[in-house]
């Protein structure tokens, strides 16, 4: 079972170090971490995706709004909600493969973002198990570098907001 939790923090430092402490210490699982200023400067979001039961899921939102630090939680799952992560992939090419690069990026709207002579950078913004699966596609390719943000998550809109 799979969630992603929303976490509004103070901005301050030393925060991020006691959210992943209580994860450390309750021996919970981050599966994905990103943070990010809001748009109030005195307070940012902590995107982080955890699995385990259902008993597991309720105590790490039962222990997260025990933190000082913490000014609000919420929980979404996966379809409630629409999920982003962004990846930067540094890809060895030759005369005999740049077809098939250009072709895949097609494909699965990536997008070349700067070249070499013998080194494509791709960029992919789209779902974390669409990045996972476009990393896939390149098995055969000489992959030299990945990066990737963690997940972003909102809840999805709906009627009543």
């Amino acid at each position: 079972m799979k969630r992603i939790y929303s976490v509004q923090v103070e901005n301050r430092s030393g925060v991020l170090c006691k959210v992943a402490g209580l994860f450390s210490r309750r021996c919970f699982n981050i599966d994905s971490l990103a943070v990010g200023e809001t748009d109030d400067p005195a307070v940012s979001c902590m995107t982080i995706v955890s699995s385990g039961d259902a008993r597991t899921i309720e105590q790490i939102e039962k222990q997260l709004n025990k933190k000082l630090d913490v000014i609000k939680v919420k929980t979404f799952d996966e379809m409630g909600s629409i999920s982003r992560e962004l990846l930067l992939m540094k890809v060895k090419y030759n005369k005999s493969n740049r077809r098939d690069i250009m072709e895949i990026c097609g494909i699965m709207k990536a997008q070349i973002v700067d070249m070499s002579k013998n080194m494509m950078l791709i960029q992919m913004c789209d779902t974390p198990e669409r990045i996972q699966l476009l990393i896939s596609m390149f098995n055969s390719i000489s992959v030299v570098e990945v990066a990737r943000t963690g997940t972003l998550a909102l809840q999805k809109c709906n009627e009543t907001d």
